[in-house]
């Protein structure tokens, strides 16, 4: 079966692949909770914090064509290292609607759990100072994020979990 030529003489398996369009078109805090629960308690005097921070990756199409909506879930709680008692808790979803054309199906996934997150973060990473700060606290300003490893750790959870389930 002869190829045909597509563009200057080219054939198709030779012209350029199309670059990659992406876009973000919106980004918004989906849910959000913060509890001063030191406050609330009336715990008293200097307390030393220990912050624990879980965070999860969510992501979605959108019923519109090339659209996604990509969702980091935060929670963090903050406890006193000498007794641990509660001080705060904060529970955040923040979210980044994109737009993303030209991209290979199976770079797809890995694309929406990486990158999308590595872009929306940083704005996260304000939204959380501003609201420890505004709760009483010294700001909390979290550390950068290794998305590529988050994204491995899923991905070993799930082999990890699907071996367990079809072991039994």
């Amino acid at each position: 079966m002869a190829q045909e030529p597509v563009e200057n003489g080219k054939t198709e398996e030779q012209a350029p692949a199309k670059a990659l369009k992406m876009q973000v078109l919106a980004q918004y805090i989906r849910d959000m909770s913060f509890e001063n629960i030191l406050a609330q308690k009336g715990i008293s005097g200097e307390a030393q914090p220990d912050v624990s921070v879980q965070v999860n990756i969510d992501a979605k199409k959108r019923p519109i064509e090339n659209q996604f909506e990509v969702i980091i879930k935060t929670e963090i709680s903050s406890k006193t290292k000498d007794k641990g008692e509660p001080m705060f808790l904060l529970e955040l979803e923040y979210a980044g609607i994109f737009h993303i054309e030209n991209l290979p199906e199976d770079q797809l996934h890995p694309y929406l759990m990486i990158e999308c997150p590595r872009m929306i973060f940083p704005f996260l990473r304000r939204i959380i100072s501003d609201v420890t700060r505004d709760g009483g606290f010294p700001p909390l300003n979290l550390d950068s994020m290794d998305f590529v490893q988050l994204y491995r750790n899923e991905i070993q959870r799930r082999v990890a979990e699907n071996a367990k389930s079809k072991a039994n």
